[in-house]
């Protein structure tokens, strides 16, 4: 454990070796990567052959790496608030996730914040990463650099399903007795879920710049680009939610007024964050 240099929160800072986390690798997602959907079986076994020869070749070479820090929380409309505990810089003790909420007619209308209760909860955060050597390495050779960079793709994918087996089951441990086999994993069957920055409940990519300030990326080695895009490419960062009926969703389009609403509440001008969310407008 390492002490977080922003709060007064404890971190959890985790390396893992490739045998670690191979096991966690959902694989559909390498054959989809590669665009071997509906492609011979033939030919998506020998390509995963290909690729599970060169995790072992690089077992010990390689690492992945995961920072993770629990706090207290609860939900104020589209906010997550948390408990921090104070500081210099947040002499309230209190810092605030904004998010987005479906607007789309025929939606739910859900969002993040309404898996956290408004009066006490806990909501982890997380972010996990591999040495980024593991494609630099192969510069030389584009067939090698890029069979490796999907490869480190999925490992920081594999991390974080590790990682979150972990939480559930130790480090936060709402779900001490879980039994789940790896298809039962994949198939996202455990209690609650873990949203990805850049996904379709998540899709703001500057939100890294919020989680970086929670988590301090650097412990793991990551930084990030003015986009909020993480470096290395094979880094994945998010929110781990416990609530029982706390599923994945689509935020889908927005219109100005939440825009400016969560431009607002994110501190950041308007026209920087119809940038970041051009796509959603």
């Amino acid at each position: 454990m390492s002490a977080n240099p922003f709060f007064s929160t404890t971190t959890m800072t985790l390396t893992y070796s490739i045998p670690d986390v191979a096991p966690y690798i959902n694989w559909l997602y390498f054959d989809h990567a590669w665009g071997m959907s509906g492609k011979p079986e033939t030919e998506r076994q020998q390509l995963r052959r290909e690729a599970e020869e060169r995790l072992s070749r690089y077992a010990d070479r390689y690492h992945s790496r995961a920072v993770f820090v629990l706090y207290d929380c609860r939900s104020e409309d589209e906010d997550i608030v948390l408990s921090t505990g104070g500081t210099e810089n947040q002499t309230d003790g209190v810092a605030r996730i904004p998010l987005l909420r479906q607007q789309q007619a025929g939606s739910e209308y859900l969002c993040l914040a309404d898996f956290i209760s408004p009066d006490s909860d806990k909501i982890g955060l997380f972010a996990t990463t591999v040495d980024g050597a593991i494609v630099t390495d192969f510069e030389d050779d584009p067939y090698e650099k890029m069979m490796m960079q999907l490869v480190a793709d999925r490992l920081a994918e594999a991390t974080a399903e590790r990682l979150h087996e972990q939480v559930r089951k130790t480090f936060w441990g709402y779900a001490r007795d879980e039994q789940l086999t790896m298809a039962e994993m994949q198939q996202e069957r455990f209690q609650g879920i873990r949203p990805a920055v850049g996904y379709p409940s998540l899709p703001d990519t500057s939100m890294n710049f919020v989680l970086d300030s929670l988590l301090g990326f650097a412990q793991i080695g990551i930084r990030l680009t003015e986009s909020g895009a993480m470096r290395p490419h094979a880094s994945v960062s998010g929110l781990m939610l416990a609530h029982p009926k706390a599923r994945y969703f689509s935020i889908g389009k927005i219109g100005d007024d939440q825009l400016h609403d969560y431009a607002r509440r994110r501190g950041v001008p308007v026209e920087l964050m119809r940038k970041f969310l051009n796509s959603h407008l």
